[in-house]
């Protein structure tokens, strides 16, 4: 059986744009996060300390050893 050459553009199409869309996704995610993973089942006590880092350092995500707020 032969192969529709015709249809393989519109497929590397399709393809080329979900990989970039999903790139730009993660890289939008990791700038936001400031290059670390997203956070997932945050409980009280990481919502606790991400309030703490966010009065520190002005982002949820920046840690601070300094202990002055």
């Amino acid at each position: 059986m032969s192969v529709p050459w015709e249809a393989l553009i519109p497929f590397g199409l399709l393809t080329a744009m979900f990989g970039v869309a999903g790139t730009l996704v993660n890289v939008t995610q990791r700038v936001q996060n400031q290059g670390k993973p997203p956070r997932y089942s945050t409980d009280n006590w990481d919502a606790m300390k991400m309030n703490r880092d966010s009065q520190l350092t002005g982002h949820q995500r920046g840690q601070s050893v300094s202990n002055l707020a």
